[in-house]
C-alpha cells in the first residue's frame, strides 16, 4: 500500500449448485490470479462455496461438512498468498445453521462473520434454514481460536487505516444497517457477499444503494453478487459487482456476466474526508473484536484513472449540468446582493478576457432574474500600456450585444501621471508599474459605481486566488466577486456552455475570447499581440487546478499529488517540469494569503473554496518550509 492506495476486488465465480469442490476449485483459481495482480482483499458472493439457491439441501449435513472442509482447503491452499478473502458459506455452529461469510489469509480462518438479518419475504425464505447470530464469541477450528459474530473488525497491524468490516446481502438493504455501526467503529472498507437476484430495474436501486451508503459512511463499498450457475427455478442473478468509494462508482461489471472486477481504493482519502467532517461519529462500541492481520508493502502501480481537470467532469452531460448550476449560484449570490443594497446598477470592468466575461454574462443573468434593464449594466473598458486591439474589440462588442451601457476610459494618461508623482521611471517595468494600473482601473470603478449609486462587481476567480495573481487592492478587491470560487478551468468551460446557447454574433465573440491567451496586459504588446502571457509567468492553470484542489479538497502530501500528476498529465508534462510548478504553486500558496484574508463577499460554488469566511483559515504569515522539502526530496 503506497500513499494510502490498496487494490481490492469484487469476483463472481462459476460455480454449480452444491457441487462444491467445482465452486472451491474455481474460488482458488480467482484468489490466485487477484494475487497475483497485487490484490489484497477479495470478496466472494454470499453462500459461494455451496452457491446460494440450494434450498432445503442446506439442512443436510453432507452439504455443511463438505462446505466447511471446502473452506479449510482454501486457506490452506491460498496460504503463502499475501490477499485477504471473504468468501460465503452455510456455517453449522451449535444448535443452529448461519448464513456467514469467513475472512481467511496466510492459511487461517481470521473469523466468521454471521449475517444479522435474513430476508424472508417475497422470493426469500432464509429463516426457513438459517438463523441470526448478533453476539460475538470465540469457537475452536483446527486448534486455533476463531471469533465468530457480527462486530467484528480486520485491520492490517502495521497500516491500520486498512480497516475493513463484513456485512451480507440484506444487511445493506434494511434501516440499520451493520454497515453504519462498522464504519463507526473503524472500518473503512464494507464487504458485502451478496446473492441479490435480477429484475426490471433491481440493478439500477442496488447501484445506488451501494452508491449512498458508501457516501453515507465515508467509506469504500465492496459489492460482491452471485451469478451465472445458481438455480434458475424461478429467479436469476446477474453477477452484478460494484466497487464505490464515497459516492463514487470506481468499477461496475457488465450484468449477466461472471467476472472479477479491481480497483485501487484511496484509504487515506476516507480517513482524510472522516477527520474533516466532525460531525462523523467516533463513539466506538466495546463490544466489537478487532483481529489483526499482515499485508507486505508491495509497490503498487495505478491503474485508476485520475483525472487531470478534477474540476471538470468528463461526461459532456454532467458537464453541462455543472455549468448551468454554477452559473445560476453565481447569479443568484449576485441577485441578493443587488436586491439587499438597492443598487442602482452593476459597475464592471470589461477586459476583453475569460474572468470579466463570464462576470459579465453572470450580471446579465442576474439582471434578467430581477427584470431589471441591461443598460443599468455599466461595463468599462479601461485601455492601457499592455491592452490589444482583440481584446479591446471584444470587451466593447460584447457589451453592446448584451445592451450594457458602455465607459470606454483610457487611463494611460493618469498612470503616467501617477508614475511621475511617486517618481517611477516609466521604463522600471516592475511590480510599481503593472500594479499602477490595475490599482487605477480599481479607483476608476470604484467611483464610477459611488457616482451612479451603484456597487462593483469583481472577475477574479479561484485559481488566481490561489495563486496571488492579483494587485492588492487593485483587481484583487469588489464590493461582490462572482467568481470567486470558479477555477480557471472551469471559468473556460462556463463561458463555453453560455456561448453554445447563444445564436449569432454573441456566439462568435464568446469563442474569440475563448481563443485568447489569459493575459493580464499589463506589459506594452509585441506587434500587437499579447506580450504577457500568464501562464509563461505562473506555469500552466490546468497544473495548478490540478494540484489546488488535491491540496484543498483532498489535504494530500506533495509526493502523493506529485505521484497522481504524473499519472494524470503523462505525455503533457515531464517530472521536473510538474515538479517546478508545483514549487511555484506552494510558495505562492503560502505567501499570498494575506490577500485571501481580506477577500470580498462571493458565492461558493463547489467543494473547493478560499474564503477565509467559509472553507479555507489559514495564518498569511505561515512558512512552506514542510512542503516545499518534501517536493525537494522526491
Amino acid at each position: 500500500m503506497n500513499d494510502g492506495f490498496l487494490r481490492v476486488a469484487c469476483a463472481t465465480p462459476d460455480i454449480k449448485v452444491c457441487d462444491v469442490d467445482y465452486n472451491k476449485n474455481n474460488i482458488i483459481s480467482l484468489i490466485n490470479s487477484a494475487a497475483e495482480d497485487d490484490v489484497k482483499l477479495i470478496v466472494f458472493p454470499e453462500l459461494c462455496i455451496t452457491g446460494y439457491t440450494c434450498g432445503d439441501l442446506f439442512l443436510q449435513r453432507t452439504l455443511q461438512k463438505a462446505a466447511f472442509s471446502a473452506l479449510i482447503d482454501i486457506a490452506e491452499k491460498t496460504s503463502s498468498l499475501d490477499i485477504a478473502s471473504v468468501i460465503g458459506l452455510p456455517f453449522a455452529y451449535g444448535n443452529a445453521l448461519y448464513n456467514a461469510a469467513a475472512v481467511i489469509k496466510g492459511g487461517k480462518i481470521l473469523g466468521v462473520v454471521t449475517k444479522s438479518y435474513m430476508p424472508n419475504y417475497s422470493e426469500f425464505y432464509e429463516l426457513r434454514h438459517f438463523s441470526s447470530f448478533n453476539d460475538n464469541e470465540k469457537i475452536n477450528i483446527n486448534n486455533a481460536e476463531v471469533p465468530i459474530g457480527t462486530k467484528l473488525l480486520f485491520r492490517d497491524k502495521n497500516k491500520p487505516e486498512f480497516c475493513f468490516a463484513v456485512e451480507i446481502c440484506e444487511d445493506l438493504w434494511t434501516p440499520l444497517s451493520p454497515s453504519v455501526s462498522h464504519a463507526i467503529n473503524g472500518a473503512i472498507i464494507i464487504a458485502n457477499p451478496s446473492a441479490s437476484d435480477e429484475m426490471v430495474a433491481k440493478a439500477d436501486f442496488r447501484r445506488d444503494l451501494v452508491k449512498m451508503q458508501s457516501a453515507k459512511l465515508i467509506c469504500a463499498y465492496l459489492y460482491s453478487n452471485a451469478g451465472n450457475g445458481e438455480s434458475t427455478t424461478d429467479m436469476v442473478y446477474s453477477g452484478q459487482n460494484i466497487i464505490s468509494e464515497n459516492g463514487v462508482i470506481l468499477s461496475e461489471s457488465k450484468l449477466f456476466t461472471n467476472s472479477t472486477i479491481t480497483m485501487d481504493i484511496d484509504i487515506e482519502y476516507l480517513a482524510h474526508e472522516r477527520r474533516r467532517m466532525n460531525s462523523y461519529p467516533n463513539n466506538l462500541d466495546k463490544e466489537y473484536q478487532t483481529v489483526y492481520f499482515e499485508t507486505d508493502a508491495t509497490p503498487l502501480k495505478l491503474t485508476r484513472y485520475i483525472n487531470p481537470h478534477p474540476f471538470v467532469p468528463n461526461n459532456p452531460l454532467h458537464l453541462a449540468e455543472r455549468c448551468d448550476t454554477i452559473f445560476s449560484i453565481q447569479a443568484s449570490g449576485l441577485k441578493k446582493r443587488i436586491a439587499h443594497t438597492g443598487g442602482k446598477c452593476a459597475v464592471i470592468g470589461l477586459s476583453g478576457g475569460l474572468d470579466s466575461t463570464l462576470a459579465l454574462l453572470v450580471i446579465a443573468r442576474a439582471f434578467d432574474e430581477l427584470k431589471l434593464p441591461h443598460k443599468d449594466i455599466i461595463a468599462v473598458t479601461m485601455p492601457c500600456f499592455g491592452t490589444t486591439d482583440r481584446t479591446y474589440q471584444n470587451a466593447k462588442s460584447l457589451a453592446k450585444h448584451l445592451g450594457a451601457t458602455l465607459f470606454d476610459i483610457p487611463i494611460k494618461e493618469a498612470v503616467i501621471q501617477h508614475f511621475k508623482d511617486i517618481e517611477l521611471d516609466e521604463s522600471d517595468r516592475g511590480a510599481a508599474y503593472e500594479n499602477s494600473q490595475a490599482r487605477e482601473r480599481t479607483q476608476v470603478l470604484m467611483d464610477i459605481a459611488n457616482k451612479h449609486g451603484g456597487f462593483v462587481v469583481g472577475t477574479g476567480d479561484l485559481s488566481e486566488l490561489a495563486l496571488g495573481w492579483a494587485t492588492y487592492n487593485g483587481d484583487h478587491m469588489s464590493m461582490y466577486g462572482v467568481n470567486a470560487s470558479v477555477p480557471k478551468s472551469l471559468v473556460r468551460h462556463l463561458v463555453k456552455f453560455v456561448a453554445d446557447n447563444e445564436p449569432g454574433d454573441l456566439k462568435e465573440i464568446l469563442l474569440d475570447v475563448l481563443d485568447t491567451p489569459v493575459s493580464p496586459e499589463l506589459l506594452p504588446p509585441e506587434d500587437g499581440k499579447i506580450s504577457q502571457k500568464t501562464e509563461d509567468i505562473v506555469g500552466p492553470y490546468e497544473l495548478h487546478d490540478f494540484v489546488l484542489y488535491y491540496v484543498v479538497r483532498m489535504g494530500f502530501s506533495p509526493s502523493k499529488i506529485f505521484r497522481l500528476a504524473n499519472i494524470a498529465f503523462e505525455g503533457v508534462y515531464d517530472k521536473a517540469t510538474i515538479k517546478k510548478w508545483m514549487q511555484i504553486f506552494y510558495k505562492r500558496f503560502f505567501s499570498q494569503q494575506f490577500k485571501r484574508s481580506a477577500l470580498p463577499d462571493g458565492p461558493k460554488v463547489g467543494s473547493v473554496t478560499l474564503s477565509p469566511r467559509g472553507d479555507w483559515r489559514m495564518p498569511s504569515d505561515a512558512v512552506s518550509t514542510l512542503w516545499l522539502k518534501e517536493l525537494e526530496n522526491l
